[in-house]
């Protein structure tokens, strides 16, 4: 037996909070009766799964790099027929979603994967998990602007910092910075250096972990190798770790027992 979200998230339907969203909103049938029971217990040999009256199998996970052109949109559905990151991989038999998202008028690294357990963890903030960025700013960014970055600017979603920022080289009259983030805020990066009076005039991704866009030609895809699979699975796995030892540390100690009569 098998949770009904865990086996819609290895189908390649998304992430286990996204299938869980599905089954909310009555989206989900097992042998043909709508279910909205999260938890629910099904079994992948017997139980017939459907989606909007779409049938789920099992499919083989895979793991692809993209490099996304600007001007192309990080969904699965857009009603105006605008460019999909999707569209780069029409080879693809499996039924794929990004590993978080790049806003339209940026480029760079993208993970794609049927996998929705890892690509939840991989975006979740809790987990950590870096993200590099060449971004070309307007002016010359001070050395003040950059301390600030690190140490967090308010937006209107909360408080964000940069893990690192560092000056790359100028251009004309511009200055590109390499910035690190262990978030993934919607257009994190331009509304922090807006705040800071820099307007960002390109933002391209080239890491998320481990994994490099190196020399990737843009719109094209590579398929992930076991190997840079594994370091992922190893890079959550240590960010899990991490947030344990530190909760753990933080946890209050356990009241002693009451003395013996």
């Amino acid at each position: 037996m098998q949770r009904l979200n865990k086996f819609l998230a290895h189908a390649g339907v998304g992430s286990r909070r996204h299938c869980d969203e599905l089954i909310l909103a009555g989206r989900v049938k097992v042998d043909g009766v709508k279910v909205t029971q999260l938890g629910l217990q099904i079994d992948p040999e017997t139980h017939q799964i459907a989606v909007d009256d779409h049938p789920v199998k099992p499919e083989k996970l895979v793991y692809w790099a993209v490099h996304k052109p600007a001007g192309y949109l990080c969904t699965n559905h857009d009603p105006a027929g605008r460019p999909r990151a999707i569209d780069l991989l029409p080879h693809v038999e499996q039924r794929v979603y990004t590993v978080g998202r790049l806003d339209e008028a940026s480029d760079g690294l993208l993970l794609m994967t049927n996998d929705g357990d890892l690509a939840q963890q991989l975006t979740h903030p809790r987990y950590g998990i870096p993200k590099t960025y060449e971004v070309l700013v307007a002016g010359r960014p001070s050395d003040d602007d950059l301390q600030k970055l690190r140490d967090g600017v308010w937006l209107s979603d909360g408080k964000v910092r940069a893990k690192s920022v560092k000056r790359w080289k100028t251009q004309g009259h511009s200055t590109w910075l390499r910035i690190v983030l262990t978030e993934g805020k919607n257009r994190e990066i331009r509304r922090m250096l807006a705040q800071l009076n820099h307007k960002v005039l390109r933002l391209k991704r080239t890491a998320i972990g481990p994994i490099q866009l190196d020399r990737l030609p843009k719109g094209k895809a590579r398929r992930l190798n076991e190997a840079e699979v594994q370091q992922l699975r190893t890079y959550v796995a240590k960010a899990q770790a991490k947030r344990a030892a530190v909760r753990a540390k933080t946890r209050p100690p356990a009241s002693p027992p009451p003395p013996t009569p």
